[in-house]
């Protein structure tokens, strides 16, 4: 089969779509016929840092086809059209099939395309977590989600309205409209207007980007406000992890996520996408053999939604 494969000598990005050998399930294993993968940050993240999956192939989110089933499957019938989190599974999504355990597949509903599907797991899981877990997001709250414009902040503002909140987003010039139409109350360009300095006051704020000190997030609380850093810079993520408890201490909270695949909150998601609550933002495709450009766009941060491969 053919996949894009982590090779020290590979250029560019010591990424190289190539042959490889067709998996085989094992027992509890289904083998999938990919048609979708989407890249998030984590992928990129993980080449650059060396953190190199076991199979070298890297991709977190998948749909796809289930082709054949292992021993033992329970929840899957060959022929079902499914939608994955690899990232507990060794990732290997980018590439034409790939064999996963059941526990990190949903039915895809028949209403999503593959490639909506296959953006789906990582980024609006993320962000659910981030808003209900994290956040305990209440109907009525004034929420601000700095970083709206990409794979997980335009499900967070969605969901963010879903659950009924007032929702300001902050993005540049060229996504506000964006931002708009996924159903922002109010949108800050950070170009702009420095939101820091304003007089608002929300009572939840989720960091998807930025690297400012935590005080600036803070003080724009209110009291028994919560803030949530699930992205960002490097130094953000440590000095939220380093830092949060002992800012903690008052009325205001400083919480850090760490996401988790779940099936039931995909299973939640993709009932929404269904139901036409909330929508993919798919930013560009790339076909399977071109997606080194995919990682390489993704790492330049400036992603309006997804960024999804085609798998032929």
């Amino acid at each position: 089969m053919k996949a894009l494969v982590y090779n020290r000598k590979g250029r560019p990005d010591k990424l190289m779509y190539s042959d490889v050998t067709k998996p085989v399930p094992k027992k509890g294993e289904v083998l999938i016929r990919i048609r979708a993968a989407s890249v998030n940050a984590a992928d990129y993240r993980s080449l650059k840092m060396g953190l190199i999956p076991k199979k070298k192939i890297f991709g977190a989110d998948i749909a796809g086809i289930i082709e054949e089933v292992g021993q033992n499957i329970q929840q899957f019938k060959i022929g079902a059209e499914v939608i994955g989190d690899f990232s507990g599974n060794g990732f290997g999504g980018f590439a034409e099939y790939a064999v996963a355990t059941e526990k990190v597949l949903v039915l895809k509903p028949k209403k999503i395309s593959f490639e909506q599907a296959a953006s789906l797991p990582m980024a609006a899981v993320t962000a659910l977590q981030a808003l209900r877990n994290k956040g305990k997001i209440q109907k009525g709250q004034k929420v601000l989600i700095i970083g709206c414009s990409g794979g997980v902040g335009s499900f967070a503002v969605q969901l963010a309205k879903y659950f009924g909140a007032v929702v300001t987003g902050i993005c540049s010039t060229k996504n506000i409209e964006q931002t708009k139409s996924l159903g922002a109350d109010r949108v800050v360009d950070y170009t702009k207007e420095d939101f820091t300095k304003s007089d608002t006051k929300y009572d939840l704020v989720l960091a998807v980007h930025g690297n400012r000190p935590l005080s600036d997030y803070k003080k724009i609380l209110n009291p028994n406000g919560t803030f949530v850093v699930i992205g960002g810079g490097l130094p953000q993520l440590f000095k939220s992890l380093l830092l949060g408890p002992l800012l903690s201490l008052g009325s205001k909270k400083i919480r850090t996520l760490m996401a988790k695949p779940n099936q039931t909150d995909l299973e939640f998601i993709a009932k929404l996408v269904e139901n036409g609550v909330i929508r993919p933002v798919i930013d560009r495709s790339y076909p399977l053999e071109k997606a080194v450009g995919a990682m390489r766009y993704i790492g330049e941060g400036h992603a309006s939604g997804k960024v999804v491969i085609n798998v032929t």
